[in-house]
């Protein structure tokens, strides 16, 4: 549960020190970001019906493997859109978050504010793409194979979005407390901590996406996880 209340102390974090101007990068990357795989996403979810019915070899029927072909193509794609919108965004914004996180680092245990230089702003970028390959091809791998247990097991059907946004959270998560990390370790040793700390990716990645799915929680929702992520992981690292 720390990860959930972690988030009331980044607001707090937020107000106090007026943190708000470092929501502004990540929230025009989220909109531009955004448009793109939605507009993306509406025009590829209606083929899949159509693929499927056409694959289909029996006439009795196709109508139906049409109408369900739909809606599992739209879920897929949706569930698909967001692992790389989410982490798109991650990598794009990883020098601000890297900056954000240091900031927030500097103001709970002390020392001077850190200095913005290209040549960590490039290496950010380049370890932000490491991280976020690593987490999508893991993400992709355990969503699908969720969901194809759901459409060959329709008794765990009920399961399913449970336990695809537990292993979204997971990995969203570990995305946004390696801003963190990534002072302290190298991408190996981040991700042994991580799986160290379950609780506290899930913690962090829940609030985070489900802050995607609200009207304009998208907008902050990266840096607001950032600091809750930051507040934790020093706990963990300072204890």
């Amino acid at each position: 549960m720390n990860g959930f209340s972690a988030y009331l102390t980044a607001l707090q974090l937020t107000t106090k020190h007026r943190l708000w101007g470092y929501f502004f990068a990540p929230a025009l990357i989220c909109i531009l970001l955004g448009a793109v795989i939605f507009y993306t996403a509406w025009n590829l979810s209606a083929n899949v019906g159509g693929f499927l019915e056409r694959i289909y070899p029996f006439e009795w029927g196709s109508g139906i493997v049409e109408s369900v072909g739909q809606v599992f193509g739209g879920v897929l794609i949706a569930a698909l859109g967001l692992i790389l919108f989410k982490n798109l965004v991650i990598v794009l914004a990883s020098p601000f978050m890297s900056f954000l996180s240091e900031k927030v680092e500097r103001i709970l245990y002390g020392g001077s504010s850190p200095k913005f230089s290209f040549t960590q702003f490039g290496s950010d970028i380049v370890r932000g793409l490491r991280i976020a390959i690593r987490l999508v091809v893991r993400e992709l791998f355990f969503t699908l194979l969720l969901m194809l247990l759901g459409l060959f097991l329709p008794f765990l059907a009920p399961a399913i979005p449970i336990l695809i946004l537990l292993v979204q959270s997971y990995y969203a998560g570990a995305g946004n407390i390696d801003f963190t990390l990534e002072r302290y370790y190298k991408v190996r040793n981040s991700v042994q901590f991580v799986r160290q700390h379950k609780g506290l990716a899930i913690g962090n990645g829940a609030p985070y996406l489900l802050l995607y799915f609200t009207v304009i929680g998208f907008l902050f929702a990266l840096p607001l996880s950032t600091i809750a992520g930051t507040v934790e992981t020093m706990k963990k690292l300072d204890g």
